[in-house]
């Protein structure tokens, strides 16, 4: 059975990808990982204000130690906002190219524009075999518009791509007015892939303190309906490859999102709740699916469910959501108390 996948120019010997995740962060995590049957991995993203909080805490050191050590300036080489870096991170890269035989991607959440092309550079330059633009915005500001905000992400994107060879992808959230239009203008733009969809922080208010409640929520399958709906509809119409990041934790949701047209499909929840070896339970169950059906090729089923490739394609838009809200039959008959009504 033919399992091989390419993702924005990267042969995959199957679509699962181990996405972002702190557990990404450990060389034996990873390998257990590509042991278990994973495609490619996603290392953790490298954020721009741990960067500079770590330049920052080196400054303050070698001030402090110039202070009362004269002679301990000799000790540290010149420091002129050269070669300082993400050095951590970018061992951890060279690290997992020379342990692995998978793909290995960095994800980079850069916050000043300088700060995503340097970083990018760095990254390449360990090894990454392509990088993930993790864009985290949410404008806030209420004088800032649609425009705006798309154009930042434009902007990112381009300046990467200047100063990169290798290829890019863009994790987005789906939060814009029209979605189609902004995919198809990062992929103009030059986006190797896109990520659907990008988690944005939502925090919950801890009603005993009154203070914002930072839990982390996992996804789940049941938020797998837009990601899937966009990937249908983004099928076959974009020069990008499409990665499914939302819900994954059986195999029948890796078989959903591959019908739908998804290229790879990404989980990084169902490894936390099962462990690294939940990534082979995934690519036997992918495997038993399609034996099952007679199928010998992704090829065969990517896309079948896609927008273009339905008899009714309104079923994806506004008939379908009609149709849906016709045909919905209320689990609960019964009239409440002092309705009148009698069974």
């Amino acid at each position: 059975m033919d399992l091989t996948t390419d993702y924005m120019g990267l042969r995959l010997r199957n679509p699962l990808i181990a996405s972002a995740s702190p557990l990404n962060a450990d060389l034996g995590q990873l390998r257990r990982l590509e042991d278990a049957g994973a495609g490619a991995v996603v290392l953790p993203s490298i954020f721009e204000e741990q960067i500079v909080a770590e330049r920052e805490a080196f400054e303050r050191h070698t001030e402090t130690t110039a202070e009362g050590f004269a002679e301990a300036l000799s000790f540290f080489p010149a420091y002129a906002g050269k070669g300082f870096g993400p050095g951590r991170y970018l061992e951890l890269v060279r690290r997992a190219k020379a342990a692995l035989d998978i793909p290995v991607i960095a994800s980079l959440n850069g916050a000043s524009l300088s700060g995503w092309t340097g970083y990018a550079r760095d990254l390449q330059d360990a090894g990454a075999d392509a990088i993930e633009l993790n864009i985290y915005l949410i404008p806030t500001a209420l004088t800032t518009t649609g425009r705006e905000a798309e154009q930042h992400y434009l902007d990112i994107l381009t300046a990467v791509k200047a100063a990169v060879t290798v290829p890019v992808a863009v994790k987005i959230g789906p939060y814009f007015s029209a979605f189609g239009a902004m995919a198809l203008a990062l992929a103009e733009a030059g986006a190797d892939a896109l990520v659907l969809f990008n988690r944005f922080y939502q925090p919950d208010i801890d009603l005993v303190s009154l203070r914002p409640s930072p839990d982390v929520e996992l996804s789940t399958p049941s938020e797998m309906r837009l990601p899937l709906l966009w990937i249908a509809v983004l099928h076959g119409h974009l020069p990008a490859s499409l990665a499914a990041s939302t819900g994954v934790d059986s195999a029948d949701d890796v078989f959903k999102y591959l019908l739908a047209g998804a290229d790879t499909v990404m989980t990084t929840a169902s490894l936390l709740r099962h462990g690294a070896w939940h990534m082979r339970t995934l690519l036997d169950g992918l495997v038993a699916l399609l034996a099952a059906r007679g199928i010998e090729s992704l090829d065969a089923i990517r896309g079948r469910m896609s927008r273009g490739n339905l008899e009714d394609p309104g079923v994806l838009e506004r008939a379908g959501y009609v149709q849906m809200l016709q045909s919905y039959q209320p689990a609960f008959h019964g009239g409440g108390a002092g309705s009148g009504e009698s069974e």
